[in-house]
């Protein structure tokens, strides 16, 4: 079942756009960037543009922070709200169910091939932002005064391997944040036929998130909103590795993943599907 929901996942056109999307829209900055060697003074606008004229190969986590607050979850929420109502949509969902593949397997297929996606999705922005990075502004810090190693945000001179470490742990957390935000996006997805009400269900948990963190009134609960310590993966990129958002944005995501794999699990199973 697995290997069926990865095949139908890999020839679906609209999951090729969405990673093109996501790939573009590094690269339009990074062309803007070599062009006008304008960057963003330290402190302002996204993560790391600020130094990736001195070194590209930093240039992957300045990505990372150009497509995680609103276009990786976006082609998440789209991804997941298809997997279930997607199907009733086109009426699928009645002859995947005739075979002998029972609902729990089925969902979980689908939680494993929406991590299927957002894993890829993220290493192709990953490698294509570091191809344009290293080849438009070159892989050496004249900063730090070494060449081969990039400066940490809390100055201290990185190694190319710990640079390599930092943003694999930095790809992994962001992964784990997408798929506890999938997993509300699944639930949508159980809980109607129409796969654009489950994705547009799942972006007004994420734009009500978004809003309640800006809010000084909703300071009691912020550490439990979903988007919370998404931007904790940058404090991979301090020296020392600062733990303590990170572990508890992996812990929260855990929470979600749990919460809303189940509740997708309780309604489907015991769901009427007609179509």
């Amino acid at each position: 079942m697995i290997r069926v929901e990865l095949h139908k996942l890999v020839l679906r056109p609209r999951i090729w756009l969405s990673v093109a999307v996501l790939c573009l829209l590094p690269a339009i900055v990074a062309i803007f960037l070599a062009t006008t060697k304008i960057a963003p003074p330290p402190g302002q606008g996204g993560a790391f543009l600020s130094a990736v004229l001195n070194n590209g190969s930093l240039y992957p986590a300045a990505a990372l922070a150009l497509i995680l607050p609103v276009f990786l979850p976006l082609a998440v929420a789209v991804t997941a709200g298809d997997a279930i109502a997607g199907e009733a949509n086109t009426g699928t969902l009645r002859y995947l169910l005739v075979r002998p593949v029972g609902r729990t397997k089925l969902l979980l297929a689908k939680m494993i091939a929406l991590a299927v996606f957002v894993i890829a999705a993220i290493f192709l922005v990953v490698i294509t932002s570091w191809i344009l990075g290293v080849t438009l502004f070159g892989g050496s810090a004249e900063a730090v005064g070494q060449p081969g190693n990039v400066t940490s945000l809390s100055g201290a001179s990185l190694e190319t391997g710990d640079v390599v470490f930092r943003l694999l742990g930095a790809v992994g957390y962001v992964v784990l944040s997408m798929l506890g935000f999938g997993a509300i996006a699944l639930f949508m997805s159980t809980l109607t036929d129409s796969a654009l009400a489950a994705a547009l269900g799942a972006i007004s948990v994420l734009v009500t998130s978004s809003v309640l963190e800006a809010l000084e009134a909703a300071t009691v609960i912020k550490p439990y909103l979903p988007t919370h310590y998404w931007l904790s993966w940058i404090d991979f990129f301090r020296d020392p590795i600062l733990w303590r958002n990170i572990d508890n944005g992996v812990i929260l995501q855990l929470v979600y993943i749990g919460l809303f794999f189940g509740a997708a699990w309780a309604n489907f199973a015991s769901k009427d599907v007609t179509s």
